[in-house]
């Protein structure tokens, strides 16, 4: 049965988000940060924490931006199969409510509409948009506002299937050790395993925007993250990239079945404030 959603639900849900996203950390980062204030070792480190916890409560007291870089909207949209989007095309209206969030918000305008001439859009848009069609009739949004401090920090493998998982382990170790100060440790490091050459983009992408305290479901996967994150608080980058053992928060790891002949490895990275926000918008 066919389910009718507006297409202006949709952009003042998307403005809304634009700006919660911006002003206040989720409730797991902010968990995250506050625990490694107080697992930190070194003073400095823990100096640093302390001060990115008072930014947090100044953001939100003030009402300003918990960052400057108000990142690149990226827009994952679960849409049910069932629904129409009625009074529009959904396009528009996601990009309609991030020009509205980033405009009413009075978020910094990042975006340039050709890479290379490089004029400002003075708006944020394009917002970077996933469709997947799912079952139901319900829309499923996720915004996850993206810094290019740690996204100009990515990196792709193209691993061989003989490299295995230490070669996995490797390429996430490389590109954390290679990002250092740079992604505005301490970091959250999404980790795409599987597909092709863009699929793995988009896992590790997606894992970002998954809660820091929700380990994957897949038990080798689960114990992959934890070896991972012990290993990259090992390397002692730390807080700001000034020394510590709070080097990342979380590693998220999304996998996908992939060809016999390949092991596409990515690692998004993400500063310490890795912003997304969901909502779940049923039928009228």
């Amino acid at each position: 049965m066919i389910r009718t959603i507006a297409a202006e639900e949709i952009t003042r849900n998307i403005k809304e988000m634009c700006i919660e996203a911006n002003y206040s950390l989720s409730g797991d980062m902010r968990e995250a940060l506050g625990k490694a204030a107080k697992t930190e070792r070194a003073p400095l480190g823990r100096k640093i924490l302390g001060q990115l916890q008072e930014n947090l409560e100044i953001a939100r007291d003030e009402m300003i931006p918990i960052c400057q870089d108000t990142g690149m909207a990226v827009v994952f949209a679960e849409i049910g199969q069932d629904v129409h989007i009625d009074g529009g095309f959904l396009e528009d209206a996601i990009q309609e409510g991030v020009r509205q969030g980033y405009t009413e918000g009075f978020l910094r305008k990042s975006v340039v509409g050709d890479p290379i001439i490089r004029k400002n859009t003075k708006d944020n848009t394009p917002a970077v948009i996933h469709y997947q069609i799912v079952k139901g009739d319900k829309v499923k949004l996720t915004l996850a506002p993206k810094g290019f401090g740690s996204e100009n920090m990515s990196r792709i493998f193209m691993l061989k299937p003989a490299d295995g998982i230490e070669g996995v382990k490797q390429a996430i170790l490389t590109a954390v050790r290679d990002a250092g100060p740079n992604a505005c440790p301490p970091m959250v490091v999404g980790v795409g395993i599987g597909g092709t050459f863009e699929k793995c983009a988009l896992l590790a992408k997606q894992a970002l925007a998954r809660p820091v305290d929700e380990p994957s479901f897949i038990p080798h996967i689960k114990e992959l993250e934890r070896e991972m994150l012990e290993k990259i608080n090992r390397l002692g980058i730390g807080p700001g990239g000034l020394g510590g053992t709070t080097t990342a928060f979380a590693v998220n790891i999304n996998t996908y079945a992939t060809h016999i002949a390949g092991l596409p490895v990515a690692v998004n990275i993400c500063c310490h404030v890795n912003r997304h926000v969901v909502r779940e918008i049923s039928c009228g």
